[in-house]
C-alpha cells in the first residue's frame, strides 16, 4: 500500500490510534446498534495486522547488536499488546455482527460513561457545514473530537485534520457528554436527550451487572491512557495504577459473571446476557493489555527511543504539567474532568505529594504544586500550559517542550 507510514515512529503512531479508533467505533457500534460502524472495526483489524506484520520485520532487519535487539524487544512488546487490544475491540464489535443482543439499560448506562461515543448529523448552512476539522478546532471548543465521518454510504475513520465537513455527514465523535449539546448546535441538529433508565423499580441482578459492565468499560480505557503516560514518563507510579486497575478488573468480572448468572433465575431473556457476558470478557482483555504494556517499566527493562517519540505523536497527546502557585486553574474545584476552559484537554490523574489520585472526581480542589497527567488535543496544549500558570516552549529538535513561568 502505498499510504502506509515509511519509518518505524509513524507505523507505531498509526498504530496506536488505529487500535484506539477501533475501540471507539465498536462501542459506538454497540451503542447504536449499527452494523456497519461494527464491519468498519473488523476492516480496521485488517490494517492494524499489515501495520503489525511490517512492524515486527523492521525490528528484527534493525537489530545488529545485542544491545539493538533488547531495545526492539520493547517495541515488538509494545506492539504485540497494541494488537490484543484491537483484537479486543474486534470482539466487541462482534456483539453486533454475530447478533448477540445486550439489555436495552445498558444502552442507557452507556450515554453516562466517562467519554461517550454519540453520532449527529450535519445540516445544511450550518457551522460545521463547508469546514475543515483544522478549522473548527471541536476538541477544543466542545471537547469531543471526530473519529469518524459516513459519508453517503462510506467510512472515512479517523479522518484528517484537512477533512471538510459537508452537510449529509454523519460525525461519529469522541469525549465527554457535556459537550454533546455544543456540537450538535454547531451542526445545526435538533436538541438530544440522553436515554434515561428508569429507577422507579428495585435493582436487579441483572441492573447490578450492566452497572458494573459500564465502570468496566470506564476502567479499561482509563488504563490504556496511563499505560501509555507510564511508557512516556517512565513512571513506575503510574504503572503501578495500571496493575491495580487490572487486579481490579479481574474482581468486577467476577462479579459480573455472579450477577448475570443469577438474572438468568429472572424472567430475562437469555439472549441478552450473551452480550453481557461477551462484552464483560473484551473489557477485561483491554486492561489486560494495558498491564502488559507496562511490563516494560515495571521491570525496569530499557525502551526504544522512539517509543517515546511516537507516543507522544497521535491524535491525542498525553502531558504531564504542574500547576503554579496563583494560576487560572490554582484552588480551582473540579466539577468535570474537563480542565479550565477552551482546552479539549481531561484529567486522567492528579499527583500530589508523591502520590497519584487517579481519576479525580467533581470537588476535588486543584492546588498550586500539584502534577496533572491530562489527555487532549495537540492544539490544545498551549492554552493548558497558560492556565497552569507556563509558557510552553517546543523543542522542535527532541519532540521535548519546556515551561517558562509566566509573569504575575
Amino acid at each position: 500500500m502505498d499510504d502506509r507510514p515509511r519509518n518505524l515512529k509513524a507505523m507505531l503512531s498509526e498504530t496506536k490510534d488505529t487500535s484506539e479508533l477501533m475501540v471507539d467505533l465498536a462501542y459506538a457500534a454497540l451503542f447504536y446498534g449499527d452494523d456497519d460502524m461494527a464491519d468498519e472495526v473488523i476492516d480496521l483489524e485488517t490494517r492494524l495486522s499489515e501495520l503489525v506484520h511490517e512492524m515486527r520485520a523492521v525490528c528484527v532487519m534493525a537489530a545488529r547488536s545485542p544491545r539493538d535487539a533488547e531495545q526492539m524487544s520493547s517495541v515488538l512488546h509494545l506492539v504485540s499488546a497494541i494488537e490484543r487490544m484491537g483484537n479486543a475491540a474486534v470482539d466487541v464489535a462482534k456483539i453486533v455482527t454475530h447478533k448477540l443482543g445486550i439489555p436495552i439499560a445498558l444502552v442507557a448506562d452507556l450515554a453516562a460513561a466517562h467519554e461517550v461515543s454519540h453520532r449527529v448529523r450535519v445540516r445544511e448552512q450550518s457551522h460545521l457545514d463547508g469546514r475543515s476539522l483544522d478549522e473548527l478546532e471541536l476538541p477544543v471548543e466542545t471537547g469531543l473530537r471526530v473519529v469518524a465521518i459516513r459519508r453517503n454510504r462510506e467510512w472515512i475513520a479517523d479522518p484528517d485534520d484537512d477533512e471538510v465537513l459537508r452537510s449529509g455527514d454523519v460525525l461519529i465523535a469522541r469525549g465527554p457528554s457535556e459537550g454533546i449539546p455544543e456540537l450538535r448546535e454547531l451542526a445545526g441538529a435538533p436538541e438530544w436527550r440522553a436515554v434515561v433508565a428508569d429507577g422507579s423499580q428495585p435493582l436487579t441482578d441483572l441492573d447490578r451487572a450492566v452497572d458494573v459492565l459500564v465502570e468496566m468499560k470506564n476502567l479499561s480505557e482509563a488504563a490504556v491512557a496511563l499505560a501509555y503516560s507510564a511508557l512516556m514518563y517512565k513512571d513506575s507510579g503510574l504503572a503501578a495504577e495500571v496493575s491495580s486497575l487490572e487486579d481490579r478488573l479481574d474482581e468486577m468480572r467476577e462479579h459480573l459473571e455472579v450477577w448475570v448468572l443469577r438474572s438468568a433465575a429472572e424472567a430475562v431473556d437469555p439472549a441478552q446476557l450473551r452480550g453481557l457476558l461477551h462484552l464483560g470478557a473484551s473489557a477485561e482483555e483491554i486492561g489486560d493489555a494495558a498491564q502488559q504494556m507496562v511490563w516494560l517499566v515495571e521491570e525496569g527493562e530499557e525502551l526504544h527511543p522512539v517509543l517515546q517519540a511516537a507516543l507522544g505523536d497521535t491524535d491525542d497527546v498525553v502531558i504531564r504539567m504542574p500547576v503554579a502557585p496563583g494560576s487560572s486553574l490554582d484552588g480551582v474545584q473540579l466539577t468535570t474532568t474537563q480542565l479550565g476552559d477552551d482546552t479539549g484537554f481531561h484529567l486522567l490523574a492528579l499527583r500530589r505529594v508523591g502520590r497519584y489520585v487517579y481519576r479525580p472526581r467533581s470537588g476535588v480542589t486543584i492546588q498550586a504544586g500539584d502534577d496533572l497527567l491530562a489527555r487532549g488535543p495537540w492544539e490544545g496544549r498551549d492554552d493548558l500550559a497558560e492556565q497552569c500558570g507556563h509558557r510552553l516552549i517546543d523543542d522542535e529538535d527532541t519532540g521535548t517542550f519546556d515551561l517558562e513561568p509566566l509573569a504575575r
